[in-house]
C-alpha cells in the first residue's frame, strides 16, 4: 500500500505521518523476542544506563528478522511515496532498538535528528509494544521541520515554544510512524512498571549526484541512478 497524494502532503506539511500499513502480531513478537535475546546476551554494540542495556545498535548488521523488517513491504511501499523508487537504508543514524522503562532517560529532551534540511532523512519508528501517554509515547511538534536550519533548540525561548506545542502520538504494537528528521520531537517519560520497545530506522532517497557506493548506506529498493552533468550519457 502506498500513500495517497493527500497523505504525502500531510507529511510534507506536518513533518510526520502514520503509515496505513502495520506489522503483523507474529512479526512483532518474533522481532521483539530476537531483540530481547540480543539484550540478554549483551551482544555488542549496546548502550547501557545504570548497568542495564537500554539499546541495541547496528540492527541491520545483526541480520535475520531485523534485516527482514528493514526491507519489508509494510515499510518500503508507503516510504516509496515519500522518497521515490530508489531507497537507501542509513547505517550511521538510528539503526537501533530501544527498551525504555521508568528509569530510562535517553532522548527525553526535545531534539532534531539532523541539523540541516539538505541532509534530512525519513525516520520510521516501528513500535513493538503499545505506546501511550502512560508509558511514554513519541511527542512531536507539528511543522517544526520548517524552523530554520541550525536553530538553537537549547535556547530557553525555543524550548518553551516547542514544549508548549508538542503533541503525543500513541501507537499500537506493529504501528509505523514516519517523521521528517528535522522535526522537533522526543520520547516521553515511562510512568509505568512495564516497558516500551521500539525500533528506529533511517532511510534516504538514493543520491543522484553520488556515483560511488557509500559503505554507510545500503540500497534496499531500486537502483542508484547517477545524473551528474559530468556523465556523458546524461
Amino acid at each position: 500500500m502506498k500513500l495517497t497524494p493527500q497523505e504525502v502532503q500531510l507529511f510534507r506539511h506536518n513533518g510526520f505521518i502514520k503509515f496505513p500499513t502495520q506489522l503483523s502480531t507474529e512479526h512483532v513478537e518474533a522481532l521483539k523476542a530476537s531483540a530481547l535475546e540480543e539484550m540478554s546476551g549483551a551482544v555488542d554494540p549496546v548502550v547501557r544506563q545504570d548497568d542495564r542495556i537500554v539499546r541495541i545498535s547496528a540492527v541491520w548488521e545483526r541480520g535475520g528478522i531485523f534485516r527482514e523488517t528493514i526491507t519489508c513491504d509494510e515499510i518500503l511501499n508507503p516510504l516509496e511515496s515519500l522518497l521515490g523508487a530508489d531507497i537507501e537504508f542509513v547505517l550511521n543514524r538510528h539503526n537501533h532498538i530501544y527498551l525504555r522503562d521508568a528509569g530510562t532517560s535517553h532522548s527525553l529532551a526535545l531534539h532534531r535528528d539532523v541539523r540541516h534540511w539538505s541532509r534530512t532523512i525519513a525516520t520510521v519508528l516501528v513500535y513493538l509494544e503499545d505506546t501511550n501517554l502512560e508509558n511514554g509515547c513519541t511527542r512531536v511538534v507539528p511543522g517544526s521541520h520548517h524552523l530554520p536550519a541550525f536553530a538553537d533548540l537549547k535556547g530557553d525561548s525555543v524550548q518553551e515554544i516547542a514544549a508548549s506545542q508538542a503533541i503525543p502520538l500513541p501507537m499500537p504494537a506493529g504501528g509505523l510512524l514516519a517523521i521528517d528528521s528535522m522535526i522537533v520531537h522526543s520520547a516521553g517519560i515511562n510512568y509505568t512498571d512495564g516497558t516500551r520497545m521500539s525500533m528506529t530506522l533511517g532511510y534516504h532517497s538514493a543520491d543522484e549526484l553520488t556515483w560511488e557506493d557509500n559503505p554507510r548506506r545500503i540500497l534496499v529498493r531500486g537502483t542508484r541512478p547517477y545524473r551528474g552533468n559530468d556523465n556523458p550519457q546524461e
